[in-house]
């Protein structure tokens, strides 16, 4: 029979120190006796509730003269925050926060172990262990060698500040010695955001050597943070990385930025910054910030980085609601291109858009206006192309336009359920144009397209649950042949795929226009299987009365009859999605491919593409551009884990780049290395090779979620 003394009033007054009127202890035990009025004993299966701590032992003897407790264990004590104490033996005040605990383990947050033979609780705050232990990870009579572990001679585990203190530590390796530290502080698992040195790396390229990188993280309160990574290596590469980061009510900021000194660019301070931000401004107004900026082209390259050749600084703000979009914006660009100069590329670029949709009105449907202004310029102030890069633009062009547009589209539901569909749109653009002996000064534009287009879904349900979706599609097009000669700065590059292809004009931007009458043609099928797989098909050309020269060959909208579109995605249940969209003759000539897998299974990812387009000067491609992607992981086992990837350029019939990589977890150690090989070159970039190790030791406040425990054997 089991006793609950909280309900008998003895048991209570015996206990004063631990059952007061707001704080009531609760003592579940088999038995019960008391002594001398004095002395309360607790055997058998004995628990004691206080103040959100838990005691469990074998039994429990509390003396009301001496206000203390004598414990026979095994024992457990939980304070209720995370933190377990496993012994054989105790002395402990009556409200369990003083006292000694023999033949003791302290278990942080179900991590770190901190392991002695006697264990001091001092207050509500201290936790004080002799010659010690530390270790997250699992021990047992099968495997009595932790894979990592520090010895001490102290650890003081301060509760308030939730930091972890050694004397005389060494950290040992398979019980083997690793280095030796007089003094060491550490966060507990709990600490998200702490003071001090976090997981360094090392990194060995052919460039710079041997290095090591040590990052150190500096809270500034709570909504700010800085940490500093100091790299040095072999090769007299002295670099310090910075990340600053900061929140506010209304958004947050955050920037990385580098400064470096190698053998590259020897007697050069080299570096880069990138910042971004983001905040809520009143009517619901969004504020975007971005600036970037690099010393020279291969930075990214030498130091790892992501790769950038062309850099974005911008400033926007936007609104979006229902019906209404409003956008301003300013940018700068800088290019790291071979064969681009920024002085003769459009650096400096503001716009501004207001866009409002209506619906009904006397004509039906859905109305929109949509009115927009541009301006770029370039720092060069030549009026003519000197040749120096590769396009036939006035080096010094500026341009300023201000556009308006008018758009309606209405749909009607005709026999047999034809969805019918009319659409008109009306656009005027007044340009602006400086330093440019051919289209200097100001021009008007004005120009409409109208189309009508004809769908007819057909539904179709199988037996046994499959789905039919089939949707030929007709559009014709119709817009003035020739809308005006205006330098083309915003849509250079035009891509054909199964989102455009019925679309009343495919360039990008504002300045080119598709002209003429045309006829896109298309038919769309979903096939949805209960079985959790779905697969969909879009094929479709543009016919055109008349070809205007407007498009370029790799585009895929040249001549009279544009290419095939062929577009293709089949997703599976197990994870596997295939997309492949291809460009293609009458003579099955293929202009552009590409075919895309992602695998996502539960030990098993792949992301493999390929790429196939044809050369173009006109897009300022000399050679076509055919590659493969592929990078893959696989987890061989709970605790390891092996990746692949490469980059194969089959024009030039070679590997562009290649890397694999290993990563071991588990429940107290995270390790990741790293080697990839980049052989093309250029003008500022040489073949390199790169090898990376980092190792963590988990339960240190580290953020890492731990790996798959051992299993001990019996």
């Amino acid at each position: 029979m089991r006793f609950r003394a909280a309900l008998f009033a003895l048991a209570l007054s015996t206990l004063p120190a631990i059952a007061q009127d707001q704080d009531q202890a609760t003592l579940v035990a088999d038995g019960l006796r008391i002594t001398d009025d004095r002395v309360l004993t607790a055997t058998g299966n004995v628990e004691i509730f206080y103040q959100g701590q838990r005691l469990r032992a074998r039994s429990v003897r509390y003396d009301k003269g001496n206000d203390s407790l004598s414990i026979e264990g095994p024992l457990t004590l939980d304070d209720g925050k995370g933190n377990v104490v496993l012994a054989d033996q105790a002395e402990l005040s009556g409200d369990m926060r003083d006292g000694v605990l023999r033949s003791a383990r302290l278990v942080l947050a179900q991590q770190l172990q901190l392991a002695s033979t006697e264990i001091n609780r001092i207050g509500d705050r201290y936790t004080r262990l002799g010659k010690s232990v530390a270790s997250s990870c699992k021990v047992c009579a099968s495997n009595p060698v932790p894979l990592w572990e520090i010895r001490a001679d102290e650890i003081i585990h301060d509760e308030e500040t939730r930091q972890i203190y050694f004397q005389n530590a060494q950290l040992r390796m398979f019980d083997t010695p690793i280095f030796y530290i007089p003094r060491l502080r550490m966060p507990d698992p709990t600490v998200e955001r702490m003071r001090g040195i976090l997981t360094p790396s090392v990194r060995t390229t052919s460039d710079f050597g041997t290095g090591l990188k040590l990052p150190y993280f500096f809270p500034l309160g709570e909504t700010r943070d800085l940490t500093l990574t100091p790299y040095v290596s072999s090769k007299s590469t002295r670099s310090l990385d910075l990340r600053y980061r900061q929140a506010f009510n209304s958004g947050w900021i955050e920037v990385n930025g580098a400064m470096s000194r190698d053998e590259s660019l020897p007697g050069e301070t080299r570096g880069y910054v990138f910042a971004t931000g983001e905040f809520t401004l009143p009517q619901d107004y969004t504020l975007k910030l971005r600036v970037d900026t690099v010393s020279d082209s291969a930075y990214f390259y030498d130091y790892g980085l992501e790769e950038r050749d062309r850099l974005e600084s911008s400033v926007e703000i936007t609104r979006t609601r229902r019906n209404e979009y409003i956008s301003g914006r300013v940018l700068n660009f800088h290019t790291t291109r071979d064969g681009e100069t920024n002085s003769t590329i459009p650096s400096l670029v503001g716009t501004g858009t207001f866009h409002r949709r209506f619906t009904g009105g006397p004509l039906g449907g859905e109305a929109g206006l949509r009115f927009q202004v541009y301006g770029a310029e370039r720092t060069s102030s030549i009026p003519y192309d000197t040749d120096d890069d590769d396009d036939d633009d006035a080096d010094g062009r500026d341009t300023q336009r201000a556009s308006i547009r008018l758009d309606w589209r209405r749909n009607w539901i005709l026999p047999a359920g034809v969805v019918g569909t009319a659409i008109g749109q009306f656009t005027t653009d007044f340009y602006n144009i400086d330093q440019d002996l051919e289209y200097a000064g100001t021009t008007t534009r004005s120009y409409g397209t109208a189309a009508v287009e004809l769908r007819w879904p057909l539904v179709k349900a199988s037996a046994n649950g499959v789905s039919h979706v089939l949707e030929p599609v007709g559009q014709l097009v119709v817009s003035q042949d020739d809308v005006g000669d205006i330098p083309n700065e915003d849509s250079t590059l035009v891509e054909f795929d199964e989102s455009n292809l019925f679309s009343l004009d495919r360039f990008s931007g504002s300045d080119g226009v598709e002209e003429g009458i045309h006829l896109n043609l298309g038919m769309t099928y979903t096939r949805i299987d209960p079985a959790g797989w779905t697969l969909g098909t879009t094929v479709g050309r543009v016919i055109r009365q008349r070809d205007l020269g407007q498009f370029s060959n790799a585009s895929g909208l040249q001549g009279q009859k544009s290419d095939w579109l062929a577009a293709l995605q089949v997703t599976l249940q197990d994870g596997l999605i295939l997309t492949n969209r291809a460009l293609f003759d009458d003579d099955l000539e293929v202009t552009k491919a590409e075919l895309r897998m992602d695998l996502d299974m539960q030990r098993f990812d792949v992301t493999a593409s390929y790429v196939h387009v044809l050369a173009d000067e006109d897009e300022d491609r000399d050679d076509p551009l055919s590659e493969v992607l592929m990078s893959t992981r696989y987890e061989v086992s709970d605790r390891w884990a092996a990746r692949v990837s490469t980059r194969y350029d089959f024009e030039a019939d070679r590997t562009s780049r290649a890397g694999v990589g290993l990563e071991f977890r588990n429940e107290c150690l995270s390790m990741d290395l790293s080697l990839s090989r980049r052989y093309s070159s250029s003008d500022s970039v040489t073949p390199s090779t790169d090898f990376g190790v980092s190792v963590d030791l988990l339960g240190f406040g580290s953020g890492k979620t731990p790996g798959t425990a051992g299993t001990c054997s019996r």
